[in-house]
């Protein structure tokens, strides 16, 4: 879920996740969450920052629309 956010935000925002993890100070890191679930707060807190968004907003489950 966390993974699929940050994917979904940052593809909004024109960014791939490796300049997500470049401008967050992450490399090679995001990625691994795909896989496994391993974030730490300091980490979620950088690309929340890195994104301009809140941890909240990371940790959110996406509401499914109608019809899905």
């Amino acid at each position: 879920m966390i993974y699929e956010n940050i994917c979904r935000i940052a593809k909004k925002k024109g960014m791939s996740i490796h300049q997500l993890e470049q401008k967050a100070g992450l490399k090679g890191v995001i990625g691994k969450w795909k896989n496994q679930f391993n974030p730490n707060i300091t980490n979620l807190n950088k690309v929340a920052d890195a994104l301009g968004v809140s941890v909240a907003t990371l940790l959110r489950e996406e509401k499914k629309k109608d019809g899905d």
